[in-house]
């Protein structure tokens, strides 16, 4: 039985990742800094919990004694976390080649590369460490999460003042899409390119304000939608579309059916 450890495995994408590994009748082991209790959300039967922590390398061995595959669904977005997040990432790495696994699969932002934004540029820098890894690694970039839109929404609203940035369209993707293409890839089988980058998105490009307008008709909320400018590297970012792949419409759960299965955004 193929044995897959997900890191990160307790958040938004990680938790979808363990689920469906633990459907296809995978081994699972999950590796976080906080494991979650069993009556957590984020805790699935069946799955082992191993307590690690990449920016030390402090559990990575145990956790990854006996991994085939590893998918790594870390996040850095702050602080230390994000300033170390590159060096987490190959830390995971080292521990994992010492542990005999023989494929990375790590998620990514589609065109972090081409951002200044310092969340993005350590995606990007995390890539750099996957493409000089001495094992076969896979890099899935995804399109911005419908979850993002949402929370930006949910927040305004509290003020009835919907903000959406000029010019802005997204092509938003759900978190099971992405976790379903993470799968894929560790399960594949083996490639003759020893490191390769995927570029996945949602199903459908909209204008901040089309979706700003679905999520006011899905949830019953009200708000004036206000069209603003967004400054800085992440406007030039949108301005520029470098959030959009639509040649590869991946995902297939659009925006207003996932707002549908999500109790907690009505």
């Amino acid at each position: 039985m193929t044995t897959v450890c997900v890191a990160g495995g307790t958040g938004q994408v990680g938790r979808e990742v363990v689920r469906l590994a633990l459907d296809a009748g995978l081994d699972v082991t999950v590796l976080s800094r906080r494991p979650p209790s069993g009556t957590s959300p984020a805790h699935h039967d069946g799955a082992r919990y191993f307590q690690a922590d990449v920016t030390t390398g402090a559990g990575l061995a145990e956790a990854l004694h006996g991994a085939d595959v590893v998918i790594d669904c870390l996040e850095g977005q702050f602080g230390k976390a994000l300033k170390n997040f590159a060096d987490g990432g190959a830390r995971l790495l080292a521990a994992a080649s010492g542990a005999g696994v023989r494929k990375a699969v790590v998620l990514s932002i589609i065109n972090c590369d081409q951002s200044n934004a310092a969340f993005y540029g350590s995606k990007a820098d995390k890539e750099r460490v996957y493409a000089n890894s001495a094992l076969e690694t896979v890099v899935v970039r995804a399109t911005q999460f419908h979850s993002l839109l949402t929370a930006v929404f949910q927040a305004a609203a509290k003020i009835r003042l919907i903000p959406v940035f000029k010019g802005a369209r997204f092509q938003t993707i759900s978190p099971l899409d992405v976790a379903s293409e993470l799968l894929a890839e560790a399960m594949g089988e083996p490639s003759a390119e020893r490191h390769r980058t995927r570029t996945i998105g949602g199903p459908d490009i909209r204008t901040m304000r089309e979706l700003a307008e679905i999520w006011l008709k899905a949830t019953g909320r009200s708000g004036r939608i206000v069209e603003v400018p967004l400054p800085g590297a992440m406007g030039k970012y949108l301005r520029n579309g470098l959030n959009l792949v639509p040649s590869q419409r991946t995902g297939t759960d659009t925006f207003e059916s996932w707002l549908a299965k999500r109790e907690d955004s009505l």
